[in-house]
C-alpha cells in the first residue's frame, strides 16, 4: 500500500512540474510594481490629525459634488479620522472657478474638478476631462494608471504648484437635448448649441452657433428658445435639470465626452507634509472613487433614460455623420496640438493608446451583454 501511495506521490510531484513547467516557456507577462514597495514597509502609523478645506465648482445639488464629498468620506473613514477633510461647495468659500486658484495659492489644500475648466491656464487640461471622439472610460483608466497619462497629468497640474490624481470617472455623457431633430450633417448649420470646450469650436466649425453657457442658465434659455440645443452631462445629472420638459429629443451619441474624467489636485505643501501612510490613503481612496464614481453614475443613468423616454425621442446621427465629425474633430485637434505643445504631448499618447488597444477591442468584438432577444435579433455589437 505504501509503495502504491509512494508512487502516485510521485506521478502526482511529475504532473505538478510538467504543469508548471509549461508556464516557463516564456517570462511573466507584466508585473504589480508596487508590490516591492507593499511587502517592506518601512514607515510607521502616524498618530497626527490633520485638517483641510476642500474647494470645488460644484453646487451641492449635482452628482459630481457627491463625488468629491465621496472622496473626503473615504480619506476620514480609512485614517480612522486622523485626516479630515471638509468639503466645500461652490461659493462656499470661493467662488467656483476659483477653486483652481485657492488650491494653488493654499488657501485651501485640496479641490476636485473637471479639468477642462482650466483650459485658460493650459490647453491641455482640456486632455484630462474628455476629448470629442476620444477616450472612454475604460481607455481613460488603462491611460492614466498603466500608460503614462497619470505622469502627464501630474506633470501639467505640476506647473501651478499642484499634485494631481484621478478622481472620478463617469462615463459617456448624454447628446444634446434639443426641439431640432437633427441626424444629418446639414441639420447642424445654424443650429444654436450650448457646449463647451474643444467641441464648441468643432460644432462652429461645422456651421452651427455655440456658446458655453453655464450649467443654470441652460433650462431657462433653452425654454426661451434662445439655443436650440445644448448638452451638460451624464443622464444622471441631465434628469434632475428638467430638459425632456421643454425638448423634444435628444440627439446620440454623446461623442463629446466618450469619458468624462475627473481630478483631484493638492497643493504640493499640503501633500509634501502628509505623513506616508496619509499619502497612501489619500492615493487608495483616490482609486476607490474612480471605481465607485463610474459604478454609480451609469446605475443612475440606466434609470434616468428609461424616465427620459417617456417624455423624449431619442434620435440617432447617421453613419455617414458620424464620420464627418470624426474627420473635422481630427482636423481641429491637429491644429490644437500644432499650437499648444503640451497638448500634442498629451494627445500623442492618448492616441498611441487608442491605436495599441485597437487589436484587443477588434477581437473582442461581438460580446456585447445585450438582453437575449436582441442578441439573437442581430445585434451584437454595441
Amino acid at each position: 500500500m505504501k509503495k502504491a501511495l509512494t508512487t502516485i506521490f510521485c506521478i502526482v510531484l511529475a504532473l505538478c512540474f510538467l504543469t508548471s513547467a509549461s508556464y516557463a516557456k516564456r517570462e511573466k507577462f507584466g508585473s504589480d510594481p508596487r508590490h516591492d514597495v507593499a511587502k517592506r514597509v518601512k514607515f510607521k502609523t502616524s498618530d497626527e490629525k490633520i485638517r483641510w478645506k476642500m474647494v470645488m465648482p460644484w453646487s451641492k445639488g449635482l452628482l459630481f459634488y457627491d463625488i468629491a464629498v465621496h472622496f473626503a468620506d473615504s480619506v476620514r473613514l480609512a485614517s480612522a479620522g486622523r485626516l479630515d477633510i471638509k468639503p466645500f461647495s461652490a461659493g462656499e468659500l470661493v467662488p467656483a472657478m476659483q477653486s483652481f486658484d485657492a488650491v494653488s495659492k493654499g488657501s485651501a489644500d485640496v479641490g476636485h474638478d473637471w479639468p477642462g475648466y482650466w483650459k485658460g491656464k493650459n490647453e491641455a487640461f482640456v486632455a484630462f476631462a474628455s476629448v470629442p471622439f476620444g477616450l472612454d472610460a475604460e481607455g481613460y483608466n488603462i491611460w492614466l494608471y498603466e500608460k503614462g497619462g497619470l505622469e502627464l497629468m501630474q506633470e501639467i497640474y505640476g506647473q501651478f504648484n499642484l499634485f494631481a490624481l484621478p478622481g472620478g470617472q463617469c462615463g459617456q455623457e448624454m447628446g444634446l437635448s434639443s426641439n431640432k431633430r437633427a441626424t444629418k450633417m446639414e441639420d447642424f448649420k445654424g443650429m444654436r448649441v450650448r457646449t463647451p470646450g474643444w467641441y464648441m469650436d468643432i460644432l462652429n466649425n461645422l456651421g452651427a452657433s455655440v456658446s458655453p453657457l453655464p450649467g443654470g442658465e441652460v433650462y431657462l434659455a433653452l425654454e426661451r428658445g434662445v439655443i436650440d440645443a445644448a448638452e451638460f452631462s451624464s443622464p444622471a445629472i441631465n434628469y434632475p435639470m428638467g430638459f425632456d420638459e421643454i425638448t423634444k429629443y435628444a440627439i446620440q451619441p454623446g461623442v463629446h465626452q466618450p469619458g468624462i474624467q475627473c481630478a483631484l489636485f493638492f497643493n504640493k505643501d499640503s501633500y509634501n507634509k502628509l505623513p506616508e501612510d496619509l499619502k497612501w490613503i489619500v492615493d487608495i481612496c483616490a482609486k476607490e472613487t474612480q471605481l465607485w464614481s463610474y459604478n454609480w453614475i451609469n446605475g443612475l443613468n440606466a434609470e434616468a433614460i428609461r424616465r427620459f423616454k417617456e417624455k423624449i425621442e431619442f434620435v440617432q446621427m447617421d453613419k455617414e455623420t458620424l464620420i464627418e465629425f470624426r474627420k473635422t474633430t481630427k482636423k481641429y485637434l491637429d491644429e490644437v496640438k500644432a499650437k499648444y505643445p503640451d497638448v500634442k504631448k498629451v494627445l500623442d499618447s492618448q492616441e498611441k493608446f487608442i491605436a495599441d488597444f485597437s487589436d484587443w477591442r477588434e477581437v473582442r468584438s461581438g460580446a456585447t451583454p445585450w438582453p437575449y432577444e436582441t442578441y439573437v435579433g442581430g445585434r451584437i455589437t454595441e
